[in-house]
């Protein structure tokens, strides 16, 4: 998986690629730990993400919870596949999905 981080102002846009799983979601979740000081709007780019475990939807979980004290967390582009894991997983009605 591949993290991309752009950040403007108080908006920090993360874009992944690749899957988000097992493996790959201690990387995400460090960097999150240490990008989100002084953020106040997280914009999560999944245009290229392919594939999200239970495992990765605990790290945006995390996230969510850390951003609901500082400001709004979205996530954007998911494609089918992970739309179906948040709906199964009753994540659509946690998260911001556009």
């Amino acid at each position: 998986m591949t993290i991309n981080k752009t950040t403007n102002a108080a908006e920090l846009t993360v874009a992944l690629a690749g899957r988000l799983d097992t493996s790959t979601a201690p990387q995400l979740e460090a960097e999150l730990k240490t990008s989100l000081n002084g953020v106040t709007s997280l914009v999560m780019d999944f245009t290229e993400l392919e594939y999200i475990s239970s495992a990765g939807l605990r790290v945006l979980l995390s996230a969510q919870k850390v951003m609901n004290k500082q400001g709004k967390m979205v996530i954007r582009h998911a494609n089918e596949t992970i739309m179906e894991v948040f709906e199964v997983t009753g994540f659509t009605d946690i998260l911001t999905i556009e």
